[in-house]
């Protein structure tokens, strides 16, 4: 299911603390003023002047450590914000002093002439969190009107899919061999790439070769910007070609059919959502994990990391 950025930028507000500018929540309805904010908490960061929405997730399995964090800025008309950076902040609490600061870059997403979400790019951040639990980060983008989206991460003792440095599951993820050719049968792409059938997960760490398998359904996405996963997928393949590394998509459904629930191999890799992408390296473990969309650059630069 898909959610209008307007609405998902509305339920999140009712989540949160509140949205619209800073002048409009100076005062509540009575006209009394509000408790006042801690200076230099990440509250008095999001109350700068500029719109103050809510930040859109496009990521949620997290465990402490090193997190690849995705997410959209999305301004009180419903418009995507795409400057070139944003500043991050993340807290533990509203009322608390930021635990670390850092920037988020803008990701395209997608490849030209392939389909279509309801976004073109997205920001991305490499955060580090030291411990499970909640956390509050606030993002500002850099240039353009002010405004300052606020969002939650919610941190586990780990994450619920494979993470880094975790072995693969060996799953004997379905093929054109195993299939008998029927491309139908294992994508719902609107032009399937029969390259990302020819090998099974099972196969390429029984080879010893490093791989890319991407869970994913092109039909039946359920989050705003799972829809171009496989298409860069498959674009990210055809600069590897002739290198020793495969490229592997496996349907989230089975029969490709939602009413049937998640196939076997979904519960194999534990993937709370979908997509999800991981590049895996010659011995077997995870090296990257990708949730949610990602662009060919950041696909690309993981391949290479485990290229022999």
């Amino acid at each position: 299911m898909r959610l209008s950025a307007a609405l998902a930028t509305g339920l999140a507000c009712v989540l949160l603390v509140g949205c619209g500018s800073s002048d409009e929540r100076d005062a509540d309805a009575s006209g009394a003023e509000p408790p006042a904010t801690p200076a230099g908490s990440i509250e008095s960061l999001w109350r700068a002047p500029g719109d103050d929405v809510a930040l859109v997730p496009g990521t949620s399995d997290y465990e402490p450590g090193t997190n690849r964090v995705s997410f959209l800025v999305v301004d009180d008309e419903g418009r995507m914000v795409e400057q070139a950076t944003a500043r991050v902040w993340v807290a533990r609490a509203l009322d608390e002093e930021p635990i670390l600061e850092t920037s988020a870059r803008l990701e395209a997403i997608g490849v030209p002439g392939g389909a279509t979400a309801d976004a073109s790019a997205l920001y991305v951040a490499t955060v580090d969190l030291p411990a499970a639990g909640k956390y509050w980060l606030l993002a500002e983008p850099v240039g353009g009107p002010p405004i300052q989206a606020l969002g939650n991460l919610v941190v586990g003792e780990r994450s619920a899919a494979p993470g880094v440095g975790d072995p693969a599951p060996r799953s004997d993820t379905p093929t054109l061999a195993s299939t008998g050719g029927d491309l139908q049968a294992l994508s719902t792409a609107r032009v399937a790439s029969p390259a990302l059938y020819r090998s099974s997960v099972a196969d390429a760490i029984e080879a010893g070769d490093p791989f890319v398998v991407s869970f994913a359904t092109p039909l039946y996405c359920e989050t705003r910007t799972c829809g171009p996963v496989v298409e860069v997928l498959d674009e990210v393949r055809k600069r590897f070609v002739g290198r020793r590394v495969r490229f592997i998509h496996v349907e989230i459904y089975e029969g490709n059919d939602p009413a049937n629930g998640p196939n076997r191999w979904v519960g194999e890799w534990r993937l709370p959502t979908e997509p999800f992408t991981f590049v895996v390296d010659d011995r077997g473990a995870v090296r990257t994990k990708l949730e949610g969309a990602f662009s060919v650059q950041e696909l690309e630069d993981a391949v290479r990391g485990v290229l022999p």
